[in-house]
């Protein structure tokens, strides 16, 4: 059985890299996490609808997949890989994200938190 090649991970300066050099940081958490804090400028497609909702994504943009610690945007990353994507994902999340020391935001541009 072959197994399907795993999915590149990078941290979080390395995120906050590709993000200001265009790529889009791609939060598939739920509802209410995003809520609580969100990476500025960051596009909100929860995992379960990510399938449904691929043509809101450039396919020609590069794709940085976050959630809290890094399985359901590991996921993510893999379906958009498997799609033609140039994804990845961010190590450890926005727990990781936050840890360090990145912008975490409410939708109102209030200081938010990692739940």
């Amino acid at each position: 059985m072959q197994r399907e090649p795993a999915v590149p991970a990078v941290g979080p300066e390395e995120a906050a890299r590709r993000f200001d050099e265009g790529a889009v940081l791609l939060d598939v958490r739920e509802p209410d996490e995003w809520d609580a804090g969100h990476a500025p400028e960051a596009v909100h497609v929860p995992l379960a609808a990510l399938a449904a909702r691929l043509d809101e994504l450039d396919a020609n943009t590069p794709v940085v997949a976050v959630c809290r610690v890094g399985g359901r945007s590991e996921r993510a990353a893999s379906l958009l890989l498997q799609r033609g994507f140039d994804a990845v994902n961010l190590a450890g999340g926005m727990q990781a994200w936050y840890s360090a020391g990145l912008p975490v935001v409410t939708d109102a541009g209030n200081p938010g938190q990692v739940i």
